[in-house]
C-alpha cells in the first residue's frame, strides 16, 4: 500500500542516531518521520550485556538537547541509558513509529520508496540511514570453525557469565567487549583472551580527569577523519581493573589460535587444548541491507558516502556509521554532531527546492 509521505525526511532507525539525527532536523526547520523496527525507541541498548557501563561519563554521554540527570561524572549504566534514550524520544516533537522494520529502499523519479515490512511502502524526497551495527554482528572466517562442536556465540548475545560457569572460554577480540567479557567470565570459568595483536590500554582517568575531558579540550573528539591514514585501532579505556586482571592471567592472553578442530583449538605452538565456548567479539558491520536495491553501497555492505552524506544519492545520508566524519562518531557524544552536519546539507536542499 503506497503512502505519500508528508514529512521532509525518513529517519530510518529510532536509537541514538536517529533520535539524534530527528532533533538536528527539526532544528533546521524541517519534518522528520523516525521509523523503528523494535518496539521503543531506544535502539540497541537493552540487548547488549547486563554488566555494561558507559566508557565516557554522563556530562560527554548525552544527545543534543538533553543532559543526563544525576550525577554528571558517574559512567552510566545500560539500563540508565536505555531509559535516557526512552525519555528523549518522548519528549522528541517528532512522528516515530516503532515495529515499523524496512525491508528496502528503492527510487521513483526524485522520490524515495520505503518498504515496510507490513506491507506498506511511504514516499520520502530523503532518506537518513541511522541503523548502526548490532543488527549485523561480525563473525570472521575461522580455519575449522564448522566443526566446532562447543557453544559458538558473538558478543552481541552474551548477557553475563551465569550459563557459563566452570567452563572452558576463548573469547576471541582485542577490544573494549572483548576485555570486558573476558574479565568478566573469568571469575566463574578458565577463560582465554585470543587475538592477533597485543591488548593495548588506555587509563580511563590520566591526570585525574576522564579521558573524554582530555578529548574535548584538545580537540581530539572533534578531529576530522582526513587527518588519519586509516582508522585506527581502539584501545581498551582501563579503569585500573582491566590491565590488571589480564596481567594476573585472569583471562590469560594468548597469540591467536591457528586453527579449530571438533571441540579443540589449536595454538601458534602446536598444542591442543580442548574448549567448551567460543564467545566472539569481533565487532559489527553497519546494517545497511535494506539499501542494497539502490546501489548505495560497496561490495562489503558499507555505505559509499564522504562524511555521512552518500556519494550515490544526493539525498541520502547516514549517521552512526564508525570513523563517519571523527573518533566520536557513532557514539553517543558524536551523533548529534554527525546529525548536524546532514541536518544542515539537508535544510539547504529544502531551501533551494522552495526557491525553484
Amino acid at each position: 500500500m503506497l503512502h505519500m509521505c508528508a514529512f521532509d525526511t525518513v529517519v530510518i532507525g529510532g536509537g541514538q542516531s536517529g533520535l539524534a539525527t530527528a532533533y538536528r532536523l527539526r532544528e533546521a526547520g524541517l519534518r522528520p518521520l523516525i521509523l523503528e523496527a523494535g518496539p521503543a525507541a531506544v535502539g540497541s541498548w537493552p540487548h547488549y550485556y547486563d554488566s555494561l557501563r558507559l566508557f565516557s561519563p554522563a556530562r560527554y554521554s548525552a544527545l543534543p538537547g538533553r543532559v543526563f540527570d544525576g550525577d554528571p561524572d558517574r559512567y552510566p549504566h545500560r539500563d540508565e541509558v536505555t531509559a535516557y534514550l526512552s525519555a528523549y524520544a518522548e519528549a522528541l516533537d517528532v512522528d516515530i513509529r516503532t515495529d515499523s522494520r524496512v525491508e528496502r529502499v528503492t527510487t521513483d523519479g526524485p522520490e524515495f520508496l520505503v518498504h515496510l515490512e507490513n506491507g506498506t511502502v511511504l514516499t520520502a524526497p530523503s532518506v537518513v540511514a541511522a541503523t548502526g551495527g548490532f543488527g549485523h554482528p561480525y563473525r570472521p572466517t575461522l580455519p575449522g570453525l564448522e566443526s566446532f562442536s562447543g557453544t559458538v556465540l558473538h558478543a552481541s548475545q552474551y548477557r553475563n557469565p551465569q550459563p557459563y560457569a566452570g567452563r572452558r572460554i576463548v573469547v576471541v577480540g582485542a577490544g573494549n567487549s572483548a576485555v570486558q567479557i573476558a574479565v568478566e567470565l573469568a571469575d566463574t570459568a578458565t577463560v582465554t583472551l585470543a587475538s592477533r595483536a597485543p591488548v593495548t590500554f588506555l587509563p580511563q582517568r590520566p591526570f585525574g580527569r576522564d579521558l573524554h575531558y582530555w578529548f574535548t579540550v584538545t580537540g581530539f573528539d572533534f578531529a576530522p577523519l582526513g587527518r588519519w591514514v586509516e582508522a585506527p585501532t581502539q584501545p581498551v579505556i582501563d579503569d585500573r581493573h582491566y590491565r590488571a586482571a589480564v596481567v594476573a592471567g585472569k583471562p590469560d592472553r594468548r597469540e591467536m589460535f591457528t586453527r579449530i578442530d571438533g571441540s579443540s583449538v589449536i595454538w601458534p605452538d602446536g598444542s591442543r587444548e580442548h574448549v567448551d565456548v567460543l564467545l566472539l567479539a569481533t565487532g559489527y558491520r553497519p546494517d545497511l541491507g535494506y539499501l542494497a536495491d539502490l546501489g548505495a553501497l560497496d561490495s562489503d555492505g558499507n555505505p559509499r558516502h564522504r562524511a555521512g552524506l552518500s556519494t550515490t544519492h544526493p539525498s541520502l545520508a547516514y549517521v552512526g556509521v564508525e570513523w563517519q566524519r571523527t573518533p566520536a562518531s557513532a557514539s553517543l557524544r558524536g551523533v548529534g554532531r554527525d546529525a548536524k552536519h546532514i541536518a544542515a546539507r539537508f535544510g539547504q536542499q529544502v531551501i533551494r527546492g522552495a526557491r525553484a
